[in-house]
């Protein structure tokens, strides 16, 4: 799905409505993690070009190798590109052993499931870094989730990358996110590496997770036909309490 005409002035629209939010909201600091993906990639940039002190994290937790060496040698990139962009480097795998360690030693591992609660833990250890950083610089954190996920299936974690403040490239397609990479000189490598959400131990992608290509997700969402009409409505109806505000009893 493209429905962009012209990247370079989405690009400026996208640059230009952070560096609004941050003026309007006195704000001098962005913080943003890099995973090696193409979402991270292309906001980490984004805010790059705005102007704006800019934090870019990587943060290894266990993670599979070439994902971390995307990820680090892009943010080693854009801190050699742009005066205003600093590298943070946070290893999160001893924290996270220690967490689970704890867990286990209190409860005989009867919290310890070893799948989706683990993985979302580790999402979630990464926001808190973020925030971190973001707290102690005067700053706010920049999401990096896309159109299908984060209002069409949903494949995100619940205050994990999901906790953010701003969301720049929430409205775009993931097809269109490739495509403003391109635009923006992304690494081909990042530009060409399957989307994964880095949580799992193997090398699962975000399509044998979900099912479906992010391009029929989106030939879903935008005319309600294709082969991913079923999987997109599962997923936004068990997904449902991520996308919508929190439930409270009201007097």
């Amino acid at each position: 799905m493209n429905r962009i005409k012209n990247y370079a002035e989405l690009k400026a629209s996208i640059v230009n409505w952070i560096k609004d939010y941050a003026d309007q909201n006195k704000i001098n600091t962005l913080v943003v993690g890099v995973s090696g993906g193409i979402d991270s990639a292309v906001v980490s940039t984004l805010c790059a070009e705005t102007g704006l002190r800019t934090y870019v994290l990587s943060m290894p937790l266990l993670s599979n190798q070439k994902n971390d060496t995307l990820s680090n040698d892009y943010v080693d990139y854009l801190s050699k590109k742009y005066v205003n962009v600093e590298k943070v480097r946070v290893d999160l795998s001893n924290t996270y052993m220690s967490l689970m360690q704890s867990i286990e030693a209190w409860t005989n591992g009867a919290f310890l499931d070893s799948g989706l609660a683990n993985a979302n833990t580790k999402s979630r250890l990464r926001m808190v870094t973020l925030y971190q950083i973001a707290g102690s610089s005067g700053g706010i954190v920049v999401g990096t989730g896309n159109k299908v996920e984060d209002y069409g299936v949903g494949f995100y974690t619940k205050y994990g990358d999901g906790g953010v403040d701003i969301a720049p490239i929430a409205d775009l397609y993931k097809t269109e996110v490739w495509e403003l990479g391109k635009h923006l000189g992304v690494d081909q490598r990042i530009i060409d590496a399957p989307p994964t959400d880095g949580l799992w131990d193997d090398s699962r992608t975000d399509e044998t997770q979900i099912g479906a290509s992010y391009e029929q997700l989106e030939e879903a969402m935008e005319t309600g036909t294709g082969p991913a009409v079923k999987i997109l409505q599962d997923f936004n109806t068990k997904n449902k309490h991520k996308m919508e505000p929190i439930p409270t009893f009201k007097l």
